[in-house]
């Protein structure tokens, strides 16, 4: 039998990719990673397997879950700051209209996902866009331009378009770090600050396919009038710039393998096998719904309180992300919530077109 190196020196085109489209289906004041055992983050919109509590720190634990995610194979959970739109004093939270989670780079990795695999991308303490990791490659823009056809000579101080998108159509992007240690899980980004090393990754890790986030936002509802200066928009963690996402590896072992030698085709999308060949039947949802809140406000009352944590979690490895999350934004402590944008899980369908 050829071995594994063989097969991925033979099948290795740079750019290959896969992408799953994932359906919202909780927004919850919880961060397994960051906050493991604590009703205290500042709120998180959820994607993906729904297994994951606050205590969830393996690839087993999530795949005893439903998902929503595109590919019956892919039991992870992808979580994001919750957006808000600020009308006069109250937040409405706007969920992503579509949410992609792209795989690239497979002809370049040398290993799958290992399982328990933890990562999170962009930085939640940000106070500039200076300090945002430029290898993360996050930035917001219109999906159809302006609204009036010009474009501002630059974004918002918060990160955000200046000006009205074209049909309301917000969208954003993050790239997550490449590079893992297989026996401690630490991971970082590949680039050529790492070089001679051949796989442009740091001492001791290995290259795994890319990930990456493409989140897309319909404004329309919940800002009509749009906007011209500084967006009424907020993160739940504060500024545009504070975009962050987390992500937890549920992937079917053998669909996570199949990834560096079945997408080979670095133009066109390439659905991904595994040893599971159709999606759950089955509603996802909170699997913890005694516990934690989905309302702004009581969420940011928990974060000020001392409040008892849950049971501490076992077998937590070692996650170095780029930067720690913070609990909430000041510009959201004095802030009336009224909750009258609705959005309901979504079944979510293969997709063929790369953005």
């Amino acid at each position: 039998m050829a071995s594994l190196s063989l097969i991925l020196a033979a099948a290795s085109v740079a750019q290959a990719y896969t992408n799953i489209d994932c359906g919202f289906y909780m927004r919850k004041n919880i961060d397994p990673i960051v906050m493991p055992g604590e009703y205290r983050s500042h709120m998180h919109s959820f994607f993906g397997s729904d297994a994951v509590t606050v205590s969830t720190n393996t690839s087993e634990q999530l795949r005893q879950g439903c998902h929503t995610n595109s590919n019956p194979n892919d039991f992870s959970v992808y979580w994001i700051p919750t957006l808000y739109a600020v009308v006069n004093d109250e937040r409405v939270p706007v969920e992503p209209n579509a949410f992609k989670a792209y795989y690239e780079k497979s002809g370049e990795a040398e290993i799958p996902y290992p399982e328990d695999l933890m990562i999170v991308a962009g930085n939640a303490q940000a106070r500039s866009p200076a300090d945002v990791d430029p290898l993360a490659t996050h930035s917001w823009w219109c999906e159809y331009g302006f609204e009036d056809g010009v474009d501002p000579t630059s974004p918002d101080p918060s990160g955000f378009p200046a000006k009205t998108c074209s049909l309301g159509r917000l969208q954003t992007i993050l790239r997550f770090q490449d590079c893992v240690n297989p026996d401690t899980l630490e991971v970082a980004y590949s680039g050529r600050h790492n070089l001679p090393r051949v796989n442009r990754c740091p001492e001791g890790m290995k290259r795994i396919p890319q990930l990456r986030f493409s989140v897309r936002y319909n404004l329309s509802k919940a800002l009509p009038g749009g906007w011209n200066g500084p967006a009424p928009l907020e993160l739940a963690s504060g500024a545009g710039y504070t975009f962050h996402g987390d992500f937890m590896n549920g992937w079917d072992p053998e669909a996570s393998t199949n990834m560096l030698t079945q997408i080979t085709d670095k133009r066109e999308f390439q659905a991904l096998t595994g040893s599971i060949t159709s999606l759950p039947n089955c509603q996802a949802h909170d699997a913890d719904p005694d516990n934690g809140t989905s309302d702004l406000q009581e969420s940011i009352s928990l974060i000020n309180s001392v409040s008892a944590p849950a049971p501490e979690p076992e077998n937590v490895p070692e996650v170095i992300p780029e930067a720690d999350e913070v609990l909430a934004s000041p510009t959201l402590t004095q802030a009336t919530v009224t909750v009258y944008v609705t959005v309901a899980p979504t079944e979510c369908a293969p997709t063929q077109i790369s953005y």
